[in-house]
């Protein structure tokens, strides 16, 4: 499986772009703003489906291009299907500044926590991560995690925004995440990837101070 990663955007959202080299068969895991670059490298591939991890703007505002250049199918948690259709649900009436606000597409189907999805030969299970929003999933694979805006590198999702809820994104990293095996390598929805063992050790805002979650000042709000 081959994984190419790009940081696209006013927000820098990690995208990826998950490939069976043998069938060339392919999926894109959140659609952030400007995907020109993303799109150039999903030439000659089968793109199939779109899987967000959620609905926040940053990670659905190129979704309306990805979709018209691929024709693939667009999947999200029932939850959050809303949102794609309401900017005041996916935060784009904030940033009219930087882009028009965001009205579609809408999903063509849905995740459930336990289901498995495909991308060729490989196999990915959806596991329901609420807290950093409503309806936020991952998608676990072996040896890696696609975990947007849930667990970063020595940092947590914001949950401030609508819908948000500390106490519930640390449940969801703990019982969805946490129980991976160690060197499962996450890849985040913004900065670095890190390991599921690495962050067991060190991140402090699941590890340490999760009795003050709410809004503190260190956790890292992205």
């Amino acid at each position: 499986m081959d994984v190419h990663i790009f940081s696209l955007g006013l927000f820098q959202t990690n995208c990826y772009l998950i490939v069976d080299p043998a069938s060339k068969d392919a999926v894109i895991v959140d659609a952030g703003q400007d995907p020109d670059e993303l799109l150039e490298a999903a030439k000659g591939l089968n793109v199939k489906e779109i899987w967000l991890t959620h609905a926040h703007l940053d990670h659905i505002a190129g979704l309306k291009q990805i979709k018209e250049a691929t024709g693939a199918k667009v999947l999200i948690h029932e939850i959050e299907k809303d949102w794609l259709t309401e900017p005041d649900l996916n935060g784009s009436g904030r940033y009219a500044e930087y882009m028009e606000p965001i009205t579609g597409p809408a999903a063509d189907g849905h995740f459930a926590h336990g289901d498995t999805l495909t991308v060729g030969s490989y196999t990915f299970e959806v596991r329901f991560t609420p807290g950093h929003t409503p309806g936020h999933v991952v998608f676990v694979t072996d040896g890696m995690v696609f975990a947007g805006d849930t667990l970063f590198q020595n940092g947590i999702g914001r949950t401030d925004l609508y819908g948000g809820d500390g106490p519930t994104l640390i449940k969801s990293i703990r019982e969805q995440l946490y129980t991976l095996p160690v060197d499962t390598v996450v890849y985040p929805g913004h900065g670095p990837e890190t390991t599921v063992g690495y962050e067991r050790q060190n991140n402090w805002a699941v590890n340490d101070k999760s009795d003050i979650l709410s809004d503190g000042p260190n956790v890292r709000w992205t």
